[in-house]
């Protein structure tokens, strides 16, 4: 089994759900008592945030990149950038180092596609909707990529940060965000990318008329894939 090595801490919040689904999804695949072999780099979310805000991108890219090449020599054979919006230095990160980053893009993009569906909507934080860093890695694989309105960039981006990475779930945000997926819906989008790791907390699959993306899962089980390539059956 190849070691996963985690860039975490953009929120710990969701980066515990990495860490669960990671272990759950080995334990599915080889049963008995395995798990994942991983390693976490778990980062000050605040100076993140800080950096972000400034738009100092070129920072948190040196900084995430510091914590891969730790990472790789821990022994880690595979790396996860776990948040979205942080894929922005996705290349500044996978320069730094020599095991492959796994693109929560592409891992996300498959599978829309594998759905059969072409037109998706994109819900994260406002430089995840805003900027085309994320949407054009979607479009490369062919999908057309639908964001809310101003306001309801507006409404997706404040509950991300004030509510989901605090670990608070409202039920007045849930119904406001399902009024999001809503208009997207009525747009044309047959499914919605949950493009933030955090909203996983707080939309199911039954909050949604279309198809749900969880990025966070199926980043994870593409992550499990590869570490157990050539392992399972021998168990």
């Amino acid at each position: 089994m190849r070691t996963i090595g985690l860039i975490g801490g953009m929120s710990w919040e969701s980066s515990a759900e990495y860490y669960r689904l990671l272990n759950e999804l080995v334990r599915q695949r080889l049963g008995g008592l395995h798990s994942a072999k991983c390693v976490l780099h778990s980062v000050d979310f605040a100076e993140i945030e800080a950096l972000q805000v400034s738009g100092e991108w070129e920072k948190a890219g040196e900084i995430l990149a510091d914590a891969a090449r730790g990472l790789a020599g821990a022994g880690a054979d595979l790396l996860l950038i776990c948040t979205n919006t942080m894929h922005k230095v996705a290349d500044q990160v996978s320069a730094a180092v020599t095991v492959p980053l796994l693109h929560l893009g592409d891992a996300t993009a498959a599978a829309v596609r594998a759905a059969g569906l072409t037109t998706v909507g994109l819900l994260g934080t406002a430089f995840t909707m805003e900027q085309d860093f994320y949407r054009d890695r979607l479009a490369a694989h062919g999908l057309t990529v639908l964001t809310p309105d101003e306001a309801g960039r507006g409404l997706v981006h404040r509950v991300i940060y004030e509510e989901l990475c605090l670990g608070v779930v409202r039920e007045e945000s849930r119904a406001a965000y399902q009024g999001v997926i809503g208009e997207l819906v009525a747009a044309g989008a047959q499914g919605v990318v949950l493009g933030c790791t955090e909203i996983e907390l707080l939309i199911a699959p039954e909050d949604s008329p279309v198809p749900v993306f969880p990025t966070t899962r199926l980043h994870a089980q593409a992550a499990v894939t590869a570490a157990l390539a050539g392992v399972e059956g021998r168990a």
